[in-house]
């Protein structure tokens, strides 16, 4: 690992000299010396580190070069720290600090200078050691990682096995017995707990048969009232209820009694992940009524001893046996043999193909990363490399660590790029989802991201994110319509051998309260997780070493102006969801900073102070309660992403969509890197100034009018790189004209079309590369369908009240189509698919259409199609003899749901929705995003 850090520090150095030059003036002779040494130094850094069993003193010697890579980072951002000070003063201001500038030159270059004679003298020493240079094998050497192929995002998860244990587990969940049941998932880590009842449980079919359900992630430590107020927050988000605002100031008395009052007439679904001991179900036991609707908890744990327990309530255990021999290698082959065409493993691997699996013992954790590593071994020579080095260690519990030996041996065959983006990804809690956005943005505000020519720091960081969900360091948590995936998470297994080596390698410390972290560990802290208020943590403001500052909590977090200005280093600050409302003047301190998350706060404004944070490349205020930016976030000339969406601003009031943007200051367009500006209001000369803000790549607009129509085309003609466009009238009497576009921008992927159309554009037949295509309150009496029919790379197609005909007729076309929503077609009463129309497609939801008097006519010819949702329907549809149930039978998942909640279920494996019956909501939360 501290070649991994000498390799991040060279690309610091690297990078600054190329980019801020002439900042660097008086230090910039000690950098270049410096990168010279540690550059000859890496090959004999690397080699100490693939020894299996180093020297005291080669461990001393790594440790001293690994501190050493921090200290040299930490003086260069302090450096660019001062001299961003003084570049971005007043004039009185910089004669006043021009003295102590100089003087904090002169003591970081003396700095640099005495650690450049350190480096010169640990090489000595490296020597004295005996630890010449090898020839190094190419089983670890840097891979330069470019943007995946867009079919890399089609790939589907694979799941083997569990059939049995899931028709079981499926039986105890419907079958209909009305007294409370408790469900107990027993197997080792790593054994597929958690996935069995996600593949059972975590879908529409199932948790339509409850009126609310949760999902909580226990583990080894938890805080009593935290869960609590987790499974009400859930509870009431699945039942689709306003969570209670005073929630985080209720004691237990207090929650547990709220808890009751919610669920003691309702059907309930709990599942309670990786608990850890019995005593959990003593404390939530009273918080959970037995009140005979048939509601069901599931625990998964490690433990039999939990889950053999009963505490007087009709219980059932499953034990997660390994997967058989068969299972296992078909599970292996998917992943380490992707890339066939058959996913078959060549003769010449196979002797060693089948030893590999018989170590993993059937876990499929450890075949799922094994998998990963021996993806891109071709040569049997270098699966004999692997197998040579396993360190297979057989104690008292000898699975646990042969996929502790694995583990540690995917991440070693890590690019040293992407180590440092897998260590971040620990700092997340346990079980979370990260946002693939929110992740890669992070990486970038760290520096983790190599240049590479012609390519964005974005689109390097797609890449790293795809590399390891490939190589199964990463789950994939969701995927949009065009498989790119949404959100991912790390299995607890891979994420506790992480933790260890972010601590061990002073990468970062998590706060979760299991173990207590001594004060010198938070001094010199160099990124923190603070994932529980429970603990004595010190104040972060002498934390003067610290550059990411994530906080996973809801409670209020407090933050004072005289310490932020000791967090010169800072670079993310994420309290995402945290319980704050107020920022302090002293934010424009962290000049340093790059990254600034603020959704789901309850920040109302942000300083004038924030116009200082000349450095910030993504300020996300999605969800808050800022409503106007200051007029000084125009000063951010390196900021490329403002998010600013909401849920609340879209308000649906009959067939008409209103959604309010943001107010935005008059010289945003000064903001010429900006890629992401969204959602915006259009007012004063804001549409005529998008025009030269040539550099976007997502955009929303709201509040648009007629009379903007050729500012509006005009602007959007010169932005040849924007890829998702979603444009609004909130004036449902004015037409969103659009005429006045000669031609589309030419890698348009998504667009939003939100008012009334007098005519479908005549430039729709030109996206080529359209991807997504949604039609919201469009009233066209033009069949929109021919016109774009014939795009091949269209995925998803969201039509709400785009349309007053009597009938839709699906002819031909629509090649890679996989999602199609039909909202609100008031006089539709009719849908014909003609055969070979939709080839692809596997979600279909048609809502609120009270004119249908049938399913769609053709459905059998949709032979891909796993997920057909008719919701909001008048009871004749179901009453009618009509429905032909043989040809909805090759449908995996069918739900039919009238006016008034009735349900039809017809294959009931339904995972394709959200199990309600408001499904406009949960598409366009999917949608706006």
């Amino acid at each position: 690992m501290a070649s991994v850090a000498v390799d991040h520090v060279i690309g610091t150095i690297m990078s600054a000299l190329q980019e801020e030059a002439t900042l660097l003036v008086g230090i910039k002779d000690e950098l270049e010396e410096i990168s010279k040494e540690l550059v000859s130094m890496r090959s004999f850094l690397q080699d100490a580190e693939r020894n299996k069993v180093m020297s005291k003193g080669e461990e001393t010697w790594v440790a001293e070069v690994r501190d050493t890579a921090h200290q040299i980072e930490d003086l260069i951002d302090e450096y660019m720290y001062y001299m961003y000070r003084k570049q971005y003063s007043t004039v009185a201001h910089r004669i006043f600090l021009t003295p102590k500038s100089l003087l904090e030159k002169r003591r970081i270059a003396s700095k640099l200078q005495q650690i450049n004679k350190n480096i010169i003298g640990m090489d000595e020493r490296r020597k004295r050691f005996g630890n010449d240079h090898v020839e190094g094998s190419n089983a670890h050497c840097d891979l330069t990682l470019y943007p995946r192929d867009s079919a890399v995002f089609m790939k589907e998860d694979d799941v083997v096995g569990f059939v049995d244990e899931s028709r079981l587990l499926k039986t105890w969940l419907i079958d209909g017995e009305k007294h409370l049941t408790l469900i107990s998932v027993v197997g080792m880590g790593g054994s597929g707990k958690t996935t069995l009842v996600a593949k059972t449980c975590n879908n529409e079919t199932a948790k339509s048969y409850f009126d609310c359900y949760a999902w909580v992630t226990v583990s080894q430590t938890y805080a009593r009232d935290d869960l609590l107020r987790k499974l009400i927050k859930e509870c009431h988000e699945s039942g689709k209820a306003r969570v209670p605002n005073d929630l985080g100031t209720k004691d237990f008395k207090d929650l547990v009694e709220y808890l009751i009052g919610y669920l003691k007439h309702k059907k309930y679904l709990v599942i309670l992940d990786d608990v850890w001991d019995i005593s959990l179900w003593e404390n939530i036991k009273a918080s959970l009524p037995n009140n005979e609707f048939g509601s069901r908890i599931i625990f998964t744990t490690r433990n039999e001893d939990v889950g053999s327990f009963s505490s007087n309530v009709r219980s059932h255990m499953l034990t997660i046996k390994p997967l058989k021999n068969e299972e296992a290698w078909d599970l292996f082959c998917k992943k380490a043999f992707f890339s066939n065409p058959d996913k078959s493993c060549p003769e010449e691997l196979k002797p060693l193909a089948l030893e590999l699996v018989g170590k993993c013992d059937g876990l499929p954790l450890a075949i799922v990363a094994l998998g990963g590593v021996m993806s891109s071994k071709k040569s049997t020579s270098e699966w004999s490399s692997v197998w040579d080095n396993l360190n297979w260690q057989l104690n008292s519990n000898p699975r646990l660590e042969i996929v502790k030996s694995i583990l540690l041996l995917s991440f070693n065959y890590l690019p040293s790029p992407l180590k440092y983006c897998f260590l971040y990804c620990c700092l997340f809690p346990e079980d979370y989802k990260i946002r693939r956005q929110r992740l890669i943005r992070l990486w970038i505000a760290e520096g983790f991201i190599q240049n590479v020519d012609r390519t964005t720091p974005n689109e390097v960081a797609e890449s790293y994110f795809m590399e390891l969900t490939l190589r199964s360091m990463l789950q994939v948590g969701s995927r949009n319509a065009c498989g790119r995936p949404r959100a991912c998470q790390m299995h607890d297994l891979l994420r506790e051998i992480g933790i260890s080596m972010l601590e061990r390698e002073k990468f970062g410390v998590v706060y979760d309260g299991k173990i207590k972290i001594k004060e010198c560990q938070l001094h010199q802290a160099r990124r923190l997780s603070i994932q529980t208020t429970n603990g004595d943590l010190q104040s972060y403001g002498n934390m003067r070493r610290l550059r990411s500052l994530l906080v996973f909590v809801d409670s209020s977090v407090s933050f004072s102006s005289t310490s932020l200005p000791n967090l010169k280093l800072m670079r993310s600050l994420d309290l995402e969801n945290v319980a704050i409302n107020i920022l302090p003047e002293g934010l424009g301190t962290l000049l340093n900073l790059r990254y600034l998350n603020l959704r789901g706060t309850q920040v109302q404004k942000l300083p004038k102070s924030i116009g200082k944070l000349r450095n910030l490349e993504s300020l996300d205020i999605t969800n808050t309660k800022v409503k106007e930016l200051p007029s000084e976030v125009a000063e951010l000339q390196n900021l490329y992403h403002l998010i600013m969406w909401s849920k609340g601003i879209a308000n649906n009031l009959g067939d008409f969509l209103y959604l309010n943007g943001l107010q935005v200051p008059f010289k945003i367009s000064k903001l010429k890197k900006l890629q992401v500006l969204y959602y915006i209001e259009a007012k004063g000369d804001i549409i005529r100034q998008l025009g030269s803000m040539t550099q976007l790549r997502r955009m929303g607009i709201s509040n648009l009018r007629e009379a903007d129509e050729h500012d509006l085309c005009s602007s959007i003609l010169n932005l040849k790189l924007i890829r998702t466009l979603r444009l609004y009238v909130n004036n449902e009497a004015e037409f969103l004209r659009m005429d006045a576009l000669e031609t589309p921008p030419p890698q348009l992927q998504k667009l939003g079309l939100h008012g009334k159309l007098e005519r479908v554009p005549h430039w729709f037949c030109s996206l080529q590369n359209l991807t997504s295509l949604g039609l919201l309150g469009s009233s066209l009496e033009e069949d929109q369908l021919p016109h774009v029919a014939a795009l091949p790379n269209l995925g998803r197609v969201t039509l709400i009240n785009s349309f007053v005909g009597e009938n839709l007729h699906f002819y031909s076309g629509f090649a890679k189509l996989k999602e199609l929503y039909l909202f609100k077609f008031r006089q539709l009463k009719g849908i014909i698919i003609e055969k070979g129309a939709m080839p692809d497609i596997q979600k279909l939801w048609i809502d609120s259409c009270f004119a249908l008097d049938a399913v769609p006519r053709g459905i059998e010819f949709l032979t891909n199609l796993q997920t057909m949702w008719l919701t909001n329907f008048s009871s004749s549809l179901i009453d009618m003899k009509s429905i032909d149930r043989s040809k909805l039978q090759h449908i995996p998942n069918v739900n039919i749901i009238d006016t008034i909640g009735r349900v039809l279920f017809l294959n009931s494996d339904s995972s394709g929705g959200n199990g309600s019956r408001d499904g406009e909501s949960f598409v366009l939360s999917q949608y706006l995003q």
